[in-house]
């Protein structure tokens, strides 16, 4: 975790107080975008009890002391669903300032993994095509679903 007072990070529910401090610890997340063949991307359900439960976004996690952004998705996606990916490309990375949490997100691109979607922690799961159907979606994802779109276009 680093200090971070980034005027370009992405501002969440800015009604609600953050910690008093001008500089806020950054917590880096690895964040899988799992893109079928067909185009279908994967979003899930954020878990309860964590902040916004319910919310639909790009599976992933925190990285831990001496991990690479890889091996933290790795890890990650084993723990939570179950699959073992390969090749992950990284691809962008958000700063989003929750009120909960300031994150420095690493967006990844992957599109190899092997084994069946097993929600590990209860989360529900959608493949899904732009625009997306599902609501409501995380403030992180998005930027990944406007990257996306631009891509298309």
């Amino acid at each position: 975790m680093t200090a971070c007072t980034d005027a370009a990070a992405l501002r969440v529910d800015t009604n609600v107080p953050r910690v008093a401090s001008e500089y806020r610890s950054v917590t880096a997340v690895a964040v899988g975008v799992l893109i079928r063949s067909s185009g279908e991307f994967l979003l899930t359900t954020r878990p309860k009890g964590k902040a916004y439960a319910g919310h639909w976004e790009f599976p992933g996690g925190k990285l831990e002391s001496g991990e690479t952004v890889a091996q933290a998705l790795t890890r990650e996606l084993e723990e939570e669903l179950g699959i073992r990916i390969y090749e992950p490309e990284l691809w962008r990375e958000q700063v989003v300032d929750y009120p909960h949490a300031l994150v420095r997100l690493h967006f990844c691109k992957v599109r190899h993994w092997d084994g069946e979607l097993q929600m590990r922690e209860g989360q529900t799961f959608s493949w899904q095509k732009l625009p997306v159907t599902v609501h409501p979606v995380l403030a992180g994802t998005l930027p990944v679903l406007n990257w996306l779109s631009e891509n298309e276009g």
